[in-house]
């Protein structure tokens, strides 16, 4: 490599080294959390709203939104906890329900640390949820139908290597971007501060016109002669000459 592009390397790094350390090692941090944290399983299962009067599609898909809102009630979930032997307060939090607005359609994701564990508790939920449903199928004149039963999740949902790697790396840019603008601003602020020293500390020439005045104030101003009572004349007044005389020096001013 030739002396030139080293000395630009060389430049570059010691300018920007909290961003080129930052960003490896958010990445290292991300995989690292990747790693250590708890591995999750996702499984979904889908139950259906059908009206009992032909056409009436709009009231089904407003129940169907309607029983995705309350899907973790404990009057569903005791079915489902009973089968899966998991507390309703616990399997709660492992149970969610999406809905659509323009389909009778619920989907239902169980969340567990298997996979086994996560479809069991979906379709433990999705029955609890139709059995609920169908037994107040006269006042509310619908019908609900598991549509598709939960299969085995093949990959756990998180975490995700790729993702949390993109994350820490990204972490990691946006500190080692703050760091660099935070040393160059220190710097900058250093450098204004040394130059301002500097600029105080050498003095400014005088004006000529400044030289002279302070010349003239610095020179001694000669005293006046006394003029003495023998000077005078013999009526008290002295002469004219006498009285106005004044130091040939003093016209220099």
């Amino acid at each position: 490599m030739p002396d030139s592009s080293r000395t630009a390397v060389g430049s570059i790094l010691r300018r920007c080294w909290p961003l080129v350390a930052a960003v490896p090692l958010g990445a290292v941090c991300g995989g690292a959390y990747a790693l250590v944290a708890p591995v999750e399983y996702q499984a979904n299962a889908y139950v259906m709203v059908v009206p009992e009067t032909t056409g009436d599609s709009s009231t089904a898909v407003d129940f169907a939104q309607a029983y995705g809102r309350v899907i973790t009630q404990p009057e569903i979930l005791l079915d489902a906890a009973a089968s899966t032997g998991v507390p309703v307060a616990q399997l709660a939090p492992l149970v969610q329900a999406v809905t659509s607005p323009d389909a009778p359609m619920i989907q239902i994701t169980g969340s567990a640390g298997s996979a086994a564990r996560s479809a069991k508790e979906a379709n433990a939920v999705a029955d609890s949820l139709v059995s609920f449903g169908n037994a107040a199928s006269k006042q509310t004149r619908v019908k609900l139908l598991t549509f598709a039963a939960a299969a085995l999740p093949d990959r756990p949902s998180s975490p995700s290597r790729t993702l949390d790697l993109a994350v820490g790396a990204a972490a990691g840019l946006l500190v080692g971007g703050l760091g660099t603008m935070a040393r160059q601003s220190l710097s900058g602020n250093a450098g204004n501060a040394g130059n301002t020293a500097d600029a105080a500390g050498t003095a400014l020439p005088l004006p000529r016109s400044t030289e002279a005045a302070t010349e003239a104030a610095a020179e001694p101003v000669p005293e006046l002669e006394p003029v003495g009572a023998e000077a005078d004349g013999a009526d008290g007044a002295a002469p004219a000459e006498s009285r106005h005389r004044r130091p040939a020096a003093q016209g220099r001013r």
